[in-house]
């Protein structure tokens, strides 16, 4: 079984480079984006011993939604630039591997078909300035079986990317499109960042559908206390890869104070950084119910297709059950963070 980062190797070799670049590049010098990854290099594991571990268990329930592991797919653009399948085959090897794979508003491929060959599907959701269209997209989202919604909260504006510009990187090849932007024309919609989004609008969407919603972009402490007061259902702590705010804090650095004040109230997702199974069972004792990935799945997706997408998840399955067992835990529920320094 190969590493992601051999794999990543492989992806590079096949990818257009401006296709490479939009994947794994960050906004601005790139630091936030080196940084999510430097923080977990930075923090060790503190294992206990001698603590009958022989049966241990991967599973949990998040919003009402069972994963095999503690381990989704995250949302992320334009599957169809690694692979002709695109997303339909990340979404069969995530529905193999049971974990949920969360759709982005920018697939390459509509959400009623990636639902199709999905077990546990998410949907992810800027919000748009035309209200009308924003609820027909949620609208297809839940018909198609969605079981919860993503809505990013950390896009007020588009990042600066760097390597994006230095590409010229701006428009899908032809045959490609957003698919979940086709309006009831057929024509495809530009993505909006929602600039003016505010508490206020979370109230309506809260009125226009019924899967529980996950606030995705949150790293400030009171912004998590809001979420909670606001009767979210879920949070992903992330700032987006590194793609939007260069010099940001790290997913990982901000994640602890924000576990203390949610206090198990609602279930906290991590993203940004995660790369093996000792970065999952760290974030799991820091306090995160699960972990998002999103790189390592389009690398295996561009080296192999559904087979690598298969194989990057299998691989960090496989690494967190060792490492939960090392760290002296029979489940994820018993990883407390005195575990980590």
């Amino acid at each position: 079984m190969r590493t992601i980062a051999e794999l990543e190797a492989i992806a590079r070799e096949r990818l257009d480079p401006a296709h490479y670049d939009y994947y794994a590049g960050g906004a601005g010098e790139e630091a936030t984006l080196r940084a999510n990854e430097r923080e977990f290099h930075d923090r060790v594991l503190v294992p206990r011993v001698l603590r009958a571990v022989g049966k241990h268990e991967l599973a949990v329930e998040i919003a009402g939604s069972p994963l095999s592991m503690p381990i989704l797919v995250c949302p992320t653009a334009f599957h169809r630039l690694a692979h002709p399948d695109g997303e339909l085959a990340t979404a069969r090897a995530t529905a193999e591997a049971g974990t949920v794979f969360v759709c982005s508003m920018a697939s390459t491929t509509a959400v009623e078909d990636v639902a199709k060959v999905a077990d546990v599907l998410w949907f992810q959701l800027y919000f748009q300035s035309d209200r009308k269209f924003t609820e027909a997209v949620l609208n297809r989202a839940e018909n198609a079986g969605a079981r919860a919604l993503v809505v990013t909260v950390d896009s007020a504006v588009r990042g600066r990317r760097e390597r994006e510009y230095r590409n010229a990187f701006h428009d899908l090849p032809p045959g490609l499109a957003a698919e979940n932007m086709r309006d009831e024309t057929g024509r495809v919609r530009d993505i909006e960042m929602p600039a003016d989004l505010t508490w206020e609008d979370l109230d309506w969407l809260r009125e226009v559908t019924n899967m529980p919603m996950f606030l995705k972009g949150v790293v400030h402490p009171e912004d998590a206390r809001r979420a909670v007061a606001a009767g979210i259902d879920g949070i992903f702590v992330s700032n987006h890869g590194g793609r939007q705010l260069d010099g940001e804090i790290s997913s990982l650095a901000a994640l602890p104070e924000i576990a203390s004040i949610v206090d198990g109230r609602v279930p906290l997702i991590l993203d940004g950084g995660v790369r093996s199974g000792a970065d999952v069972v760290k974030a799991l004792a820091l306090g995160a119910d699960a972990v998002g990935v999103g790189r390592p799945v389009l690398w295996g997706l561009a080296a192999a297709g559904q087979e690598g997408v298969a194989e990057v998840l299998e691989r960090l399955r496989e690494e967190t059950d060792t490492a939960l067992a090392l760290c002296g835990a029979r489940n994820p529920g018993e990883l407390t963070a005195d575990l980590v320094r």
